[in-house]
């Protein structure tokens, strides 16, 4: 399955979370690549971290979509909105696209214009909208937050999304796993972080 994670706003942390779904789904024994599009080639650093400091599993990372669609394994890919061709091939091809959505105002319009850009695409490929999943990242931590809430009730109300409960709150952990090549699961197992990040895996992938 060749899962997207993406939207139309940069800064909604899509990097990080390609990086600790893929460690996540390898420690479920699932054979994952990830293919980083994005031209920071940030998840390509992270891999390069990871082999160079002899970590386990290493993260295999590619830097061109599969020709065809995959038959076996999991393929997770990240692009951004700076290489639209990019992102519209990978829009084509995605057999499911998960959707991160900062709580504000300015990622609910920026969520809008992606939908269009996804129907617009699949309308042009001839194929028909694939699944789409919508969940809050950097979200309050404070549990009344009124902007998650509010931001889940966005979500709700925009056609063709299903939004998931599981959120992943702002934490320094998220930060920390990214810079050392490590998920949060690994870097802080006990963590409040690795079990949001568990949740929402399990949300995502079943």
């Amino acid at each position: 399955m060749l899962t997207l994670f993406a939207n139309f706003k940069g800064g909604t942390g899509k990097s990080t979370i390609v990086f600790n779904m893929a460690m996540w789904r390898m420690a479920q024994g699932q054979d994952v690549t990830v293919c980083d599009l994005d031209p920071q080639r940030t998840l390509s650093d992270v891999a390069m971290i990871r082999d160079e400091d002899g970590m386990e599993p290493p993260l295999t990372v590619t830097h061109e979509l599969p020709k065809r669609a995959p038959s076996r394994g999991d393929w997770l890919v990240d692009v951004g909105t700076s290489d639209m061709d990019a992102l519209r091939a990978a829009v084509r091809m995605a057999d499911r696209i998960v959707v991160p959505v900062t709580p504000s105002q300015a990622d609910i319009w920026a969520t809008q214009q992606f939908l269009e850009i996804v129907a617009a695409e699949r309308k042009k490929a001839r194929k028909k909208l694939p699944p789409m999943l919508a969940f809050v990242n950097r979200a309050d931590p404070h549990p009344r937050s009124r902007e998650n809430a509010e931001t889940m009730e966005a979500l709700e109300a925009l056609e063709n999304l299903t939004p998931v409960q599981a959120k992943l709150v702002q934490r320094l952990t998220f930060r920390r796993s990214f810079s050392e090549g490590l998920a949060a699961f690994e870097l802080e197992p006990g963590s409040k972080a690795a079990a949001e990040l568990d949740r929402l895996a399990r949300e995502i992938y079943g």
